[in-house]
């Protein structure tokens, strides 16, 4: 295989987490009568740009289906980030009614609801019709499409190019994603900015974070990568920040590389921090995999001591990050019985791979199960205020990642 970005032979192996299901690919009761489909999921390394790659992907098309899973408005702690960044992106740029704010993977509504409110232009770009309709439902205009160099030209030429474009998420999940960059080179206006946030690679290596590996992710990015695959659209990278989001995430702010725009001292700084961490070297992902396995080993050891002793254990959050680890640890419902989702769309499904139901949250309340073992554990402080009376009553909150940790 060869790299996706820059074409170079693949000879540095990263992570290996065997054969699963796409991890938003939720089942319904008739489902589970039905063959399911599993992909190698597997990462390299590209000692050339460094940009981590999954080693075999599906169609994206396999992957964001009609009935997508992943509705961001779940999270009223993704919805208050969301409100935020519109407030201050709207100052910093001086966006108003004669501005187009054009967002990639709008999903729901989430993010470009809060600029329909403030009545700049905006439109929302989402491939799957359930968010979209969900979007559409809150007054965001949405072209149902994917995001190329073809619609960003396509944009253009209608009039439709943009002050903002922006970008939560989705540059990890484009399987093509120099065609990808080169229609937001595209579609961004002269003087237009661009902004796009990721989980950061040094965060996954320096946190374990081997769960946030999963079909959907075709890539896995760091600063540097990002800027070379900017530079070589015709675009630059001139300012970045560091946020806590999905366990350490970047938001890059992008321009046309001939902007006037300076490249800010935040740029240098984590370029030379990325360096001294060895991220272009083979070193950091050498012994990647060992440390993937002993989390994995300890939850499932947990959840196999917790049986013994008779301790009932039930799940909150069916991320996608949750169904990695427990595919990865080939947990069944006999060791996790339920897990529960505020997502109306994946109550009363089945976990892909693990089938675990996924109920409403008022079975944790309903049940008081010994230990909530909270899957998606970036947003594990505000799952243990939602469920604080449990813990009033003695049940304990575990999470798997970084390492083993129960309280």
């Amino acid at each position: 295989m060869k790299c996706r970005h820059c074409g170079s032979e693949l000879r540095c192996d990263f992570l290996d987490l065997g054969f699963a299901p796409p991890s938003n690919a939720y089942l319904t009761a008739e489902d589970l009568a039905r063959p399911e489909v599993y992909f190698p999921l597997r990462l390299k390394t590209c000692e050339e740009c460094w940009l981590v790659q999954t080693e075999d992907y599906a169609a994206a098309d396999e992957l964001f289906s009609a009935e997508y899973a992943y509705f961001s408005s779940a999270s009223t702690s993704w919805l208050t980030h969301a409100a935020r960044y519109a407030e201050m992106i709207t100052a910093r740029l001086g966006l108003d009614r004669d501005s187009m704010v054009i967002e990639v993977a709008s999903n729901d509504g989430y993010l470009l609801k809060n600029f329909v409110k403030a009545g700049i232009p905006c439109l929302g770009v989402e491939p799957t019709d359930s968010t979209a309709d969900a979007a559409e439902a809150l007054g965001v205009p949405v072209l149902r499409e994917f995001f190329g160099e073809e619609l960003g030209k396509k944009l253009a030429g209608d009039g439709k190019g943009a002050d903002l474009i922006l970008g939560n998420n989705v540059y990890a999940h484009v399987p093509d994603i120099n065609d990808f960059t080169r229609g937001l080179k595209a579609a961004l206006k002269p003087g237009g900015t661009i902004t796009l946030e990721f989980p950061h690679l040094m965060r996954l290596l320096e946190q374990n974070q081997f769960d946030t590996v999963y079909h959907e992710h075709f890539s896995y990015l760091s600063l540097f990568t990002v800027g070379r695959i900017f530079e070589s659209t015709g675009l630059r990278v001139f300012d970045v920040e560091e946020l806590p989001t999905h366990g350490g995430s970047l938001r890059v702010y992008g321009c046309h590389a001939e902007d006037a725009r300076q490249t800010t001292e935040a740029v240098t700084a984590l370029l030379a921090e990325e360096e001294r961490r060895g991220m272009r070297t083979t070193t950091p992902y050498a012994g990647f995999q060992a440390k993937a396995e002993t989390v994995k080993n300890d939850a499932l050891a947990f959840l196999l001591q917790a049986k013994r002793d008779g301790k009932t254990v039930a799940a909150y959050g069916a991320a996608a990050k949750g169904n990695t680890l427990l595919n990865f640890a080939g947990v069944k419902p006999d060791l996790l019985p339920f897990v529960c989702d505020a997502a109306a769309a994946k109550q009363n499904k089945f976990m892909p791979g693990s089938h675990i139901p996924i109920l409403h949250p008022d079975a944790i309340s309903q049940r008081r199960p010994d230990y909530v073992m909270i899957l998606p554990w970036n947003i594990a402080a505000e799952v243990r205020q939602q469920l604080a009376s449990l813990a009033e009553q003695g049940t304990k909150f575990v999470t798997a990642v970084p390492q083993l940790e129960i309280k």
